[in-house]
């Protein structure tokens, strides 16, 4: 077990979406109408899955192991990483808007980009702390493993349990999407 091992599973699920969102793109390119529902899932996860749970569990769970460890939090790859949460953050309400009017009547165009901005920015990020930052949180939190991934499921079950949700809730969105999607 490795200390980013909670981090790196959500990666996977935060992967699959990406993956769904390409396919919604694509779709509203092609002119093809997107129901609400599958939206809204996707909108639900994006901020409450990724922004709400999986960045906590880094902001309040691994960063600050990290800092006590000796990695600045200013201007090295802490700085980095919550920088790109926030932009994360911005993009998905920028969806939750795009998807509003959208719904309401709105072409698909500002939507298409919303998503293709979201996509393109989080799989870079991804990408970012699974080939960097989870490698030198591996090494550099070896030691205290165990406890590391103590306190993320901790994170992650109060961010959950305080929306009225679950892990699996999150799943069966991402699975029921994949579905649709084939």
């Amino acid at each position: 077990m490795s200390p980013t091992d909670s981090l790196r599973r959500d990666h996977l699920l935060i992967e699959k979406m990406i993956n769904a969102l390409k396919i919604v793109s694509s779709m509203l390119r092609e002119g093809k109408s997107i129901p609400s529902p599958i939206l809204k899932q996707a909108i639900d996860f994006s901020i409450n899955f990724t922004n709400t749970c999986h960045h906590g569990k880094e902001e309040e769970s691994l960063f600050p192991a990290l800092e006590k460890k000796g990695m600045p939090k200013q201007g090295g790859p802490i700085a980095r990483m919550l920088y790109e949460h926030e932009i994360t953050t911005n993009l998905a309400s920028a969806i939750v808007a795009s998807t509003e009017s959208y719904l309401h009547g709105s072409e698909a165009d500002r939507l298409v980009s919303d998503i293709d901005n979201y996509v393109e920015h989080v799989e870079m990020h991804l990408a970012k702390e699974n080939q960097r930052l989870f490698v030198m949180a591996d090494m550099i939190l070896s030691d205290q493993s165990l406890d590391v991934d103590q306190e993320l499921e901790v994170v992650e079950k109060t961010k959950l349990e305080s929306m009225n949700q679950s892990r699996h809730h999150y799943e069966k969105i991402v699975d029921e999407l994949e579905a649709i999607n084939k």
